[in-house]
């Protein structure tokens, strides 16, 4: 028995879970919030009923760190730090560099600092949470657990775009995809519920939250994945345009005088999605309170819903066929309506709606009913855990692992 906990880095934010392994019970989990700003926050959950809130200047992710490590013991949650063992932390990009995840070393930080150029956001934040959890915590195993890996099993002719190839071999531009941990984990609760190998699954999965991706998985596999070279591309988001034009920007940036790309790509990260189109929220939860009495707030949900059929549709015909769909993440996983409509329009496909259990919230259900030809569920994701898992499987590997560079 033993404790690890599982971080995600923002550039201005530390997510944390800590788990009992290999039991998997949840012992914490919580938020630093507003690092580096003038006022932040932190919020820590234990106990299933006991709570920690406060407001307060957190200078850097080094003093986030020790300030979480230093609460951990305050609230009698761990009675040292040797009680943790490990530490798995979320990284956006590995591009070809991690095909899945590993033991963090001094070349394995060189190349996450080296892909940051993929992930100017997320990269550095994440690497920032594992230098400062190296230094607090030296003798715990530091395992990084990328977005990206998952998708590296996608077949050439899906991940690379039709530019010179040129392009791919020197820079290694292609489809990289992103949630890989979020796709990875449902597929394997689907297969367990299906009570089927996911080997011999075709599934769709579709992480839909203020950032959102769908991936068709095949032989257990990523096999097509929305998100491209950055999480831009793909479906309709919070505030993310999805895919579009190449050539409208640079019509707009003269339309709007912009002189600057980086201009022009906060709009489309920023400023579009379901907030370009409704103009009154990124947040699916306004859209559809606001939807009766505004043209636009409707729009944005039609849009949305047509790309996620979309993509399913496609994916469908990718692979030659279809056993299930999955919905997880924030829309996924709370929009009972969204759910409703993509299934409605996919009911060619002889989907069947189950209202009752579509109604229901908060644990892993099927959402159609059992003569339905293609099995739909609604399963809630846990990334903390899977990363959780990664890094018990390698501590588990060999007794000197710091020193090595061993992969799961």
């Amino acid at each position: 028995m033993q404790k690890i906990i599982a971080i995600n880095a923002g550039s201005s934010s530390l997510k944390f879970k800590l788990f009992e392994m290999p039991e998997e019970k949840v012992i914490a989990k919580g938020l630093f919030d507003r690092i580096g700003l003038d006022e932040g926050k932190i919020k820590i959950s234990y106990d299933n009923k006991e709570s920690f809130e406060k407001k307060e200047h957190i200078e850097n992710h080094s003093v986030a760190v020790k300030r979480l490590l230093d609460l951990l013991l305050n609230l009698d949650i761990i009675k040292s730090y040797a009680e943790i063992a490990g530490v798995g932390h979320r990284v956006v990009a590995g591009g070809e560099f991690f095909k899945k995840s590993v033991v963090v070393n001094t070349k394995v930080m060189r190349q996450i600092n080296e892909l940051a150029e993929y992930a100017p956001i997320h990269n550095p934040a994440n690497l920032m949470g594992i230098k400062a959890f190296k230094k607090a915590l030296p003798d715990a195993i530091s395992v990084a657990v990328f977005d990206t890996s998952f998708h590296q099993t996608i077949p050439k002719t899906n991940f690379l775009f039709s530019v010179p190839y040129e392009w791919y071999h020197n820079y290694g531009v292609r489809r990289y995809g992103a949630h890989g941990t979020s796709h990875r984990y449902v597929a394997n609760v689907a297969a367990q519920m299906m009570k089927k190998p996911l080997a011999e699954l075709k599934i769709i999965t579709c992480h839909l939250g203020a950032g959102a991706s769908i991936c068709a998985i095949k032989n257990s596999k990523s096999f097509d994945t929305s998100m491209g070279f950055t999480p831009l591309t793909g479906i309709t988001m919070g505030t993310r345009s999805g895919d579009t034009d190449v050539a409208m920007i640079s019509f707009m940036m003269q339309k709007l005088k912009m002189h600057s790309m980086p201009e022009i790509i906060y709009d489309l990260n920023k400023k579009s999605g379901l907030l370009g189109i409704s103009g009154i929220s990124s947040d699916m939860r306004d859209i559809e309170e606001k939807k009766k009495t505004s043209e636009r707030a409707q729009l944005a949900e039609d849009i949305f819903v047509k790309d996620v059929v979309k993509y399913i549709g496609a994916y469908t015909a990718e692979m030659g066929g279809l056993d299930a769909i999955v919905f997880t993440a924030g829309i996924g996983e709370n929009s009972a309506q969204i759910r409703k409509l993509v299934m409605r329009r996919l009911s060619y496909m002889g989907i069947m709606i189950d209202e009752e259990r579509n109604n229901q919230r908060g644990k892993a259900e099927f959402v159609s009913t059992p003569n339905s030809k293609v099995d739909v569920l609604m399963i809630p994701t846990d990334e903390e855990l899977m990363i959780a898992r990664d890094v018990q499987v390698l501590a588990s590997q060999n007794e000197d692992i710091h020193s090595k560079n061993y992969v799961v």
